[in-house]
């Protein structure tokens, strides 16, 4: 028998049959379409609205007749007819407590009159599924800035244990409120583009990308004037903490043996390092300070025989 002719033994039975009995009635006199979200936005109410629209596709259906129910989790609820369009039908949901999904379909009963004979139909939808959101970004309060800078996430549900991602790179991160994350744009290589996601890199949620332009390394003195054996300290610092493991500084010299000094490393959490450099041999040069994500900084030196 046609499914759009078939008389269905009651609406109660319909209503509760299982998931396999939800269909779509393609073709038939009532077409009902969903138009409600896949995903909802958390909100303090904890009130959501499901969305249906009714298509009449034949002249022998009575309008009036038509009456839509939802069935969120086995539970039937009558929908009323919205203010927007006398084609949609609405339900406000009160989520229980402690819920964040959910599983619903629409079913509409109605009546055709052929041949002088009322008729009684009804028509569902598929089987659907909703999530209601309770953490969502919104923006970076800036798109570029150097490394060391803070940067602002604006957004919802953030927690103290969340995490800003540069890329693949994990940041220095602030829990200021749900509303609100600062961090720390790491030592990445600049002059690129990255991705800032919450939570985990590749996984999280995106955020936006940011431009990262080169960081600033300040060394003191500026500049050097030893004799040899002679003894100074320089000092190195950087605009934010050095990442977990600290952030080995790259330093060359043109006069290598006019300048004897350690291997330098700001150590993690620290913004500077003081660092004893000894004068060599006579000469003049330059001390040259690199870092991943900063620009070079420059000391001129002379090592010279008084």
């Amino acid at each position: 028998m046609d499914a759009c002719n078939s008389r269905f033994a009651s609406l109660f039975t319909r209503l509760l049959a299982a998931s396999a009995a939800v269909f779509l009635l393609t073709g038939c006199d009532v077409k009902i379409l969903n138009r409600t979200p896949a995903t909802f936005s958390e909100n303090p109410s904890g009130v959501y609205t499901f969305t249906a629209e009714v298509q009449i596709k034949s002249g022998v259906v009575k309008k009036e007749t038509i009456k839509p129910n939802i069935v969120i989790d086995g539970q039937i609820f009558p929908m009323s007819q919205s203010d927007l369009a006398s084609n949609l039908w609405e339900y406000d949901y009160k989520l229980p407590l402690g819920r964040a999904e959910g599983a619903y379909y629409f079913i509409a009963t109605y009546e055709t009159s052929t041949n002088n004979r009322d008729n009684q139909r009804d028509a569902a939808t598929e089987l659907q599924k909703f999530t209601v959101a309770n953490r969502f970004t919104l923006a970076l309060d800036v798109n570029r800035a150097p490394v060391g800078t803070q940067v602002t996430v604006l957004g919802r549900g953030f927690n103290a244990s969340d995490v800003i991602y540069v890329g693949e790179t994990a940041a220095a991160t602030q829990f200021r409120s749900p509303n609100t994350l600062t961090f720390t744009v790491p030592a990445v290589p600049g002059g690129r583009n990255y991705a800032v996601s919450v939570g985990s890199p590749g996984a999280g949620n995106q955020v936006g990308t940011i431009r990262v332009d080169e960081g600033a390394i300040s060394v003191f003195p500026t500049t050097l004037a030893l004799t040899p054996k002679a003894r100074r300290q320089l000092v190195f610092t950087i605009p934010a903490e050095a990442p977990a493991g600290g952030l080995l500084l790259d330093i060359t010299t043109d006069v290598p043996a006019s300048v004897i000094m350690p291997e330098v490393t700001i150590p993690a959490g620290a913004r500077s390092v003081n660092v004893v450099i000894e004068g060599g041999k006579p000469g003049s040069g330059t001390i040259f300070v690199k870092a991943p994500g900063f620009g070079e900084a420059q000391v001129p030196i002379t090592v010279s025989v008084r």
